[in-house]
């Protein structure tokens, strides 16, 4: 099996896992101060992008 089709795989996986995990907290969340709210999101909307850029450029083939 190639990089690709395993990232690709372990991307859909976790992400599908991660937005599972973000709505369920979300639920929570949004019974909280407007400004929690924001952080929250703000937070959840840009964390999933550290790993997914790690499983891009080991797929490549990069460092």
């Amino acid at each position: 099996m190639s990089r690709t089709s395993i990232a690709t795989l372990v991307g859909l996986s976790g992400f599908l896992a991660y937005v599972v995990g973000v709505v369920t907290l979300a639920d929570h969340v949004l019974q909280m101060h407007w400004a929690v709210q924001a952080l929250f999101f703000l937070v959840a909307g840009t964390v999933w992008t550290l790993p997914a850029t790690k499983l891009i450029v080991w797929a490549a083939g990069g460092r």
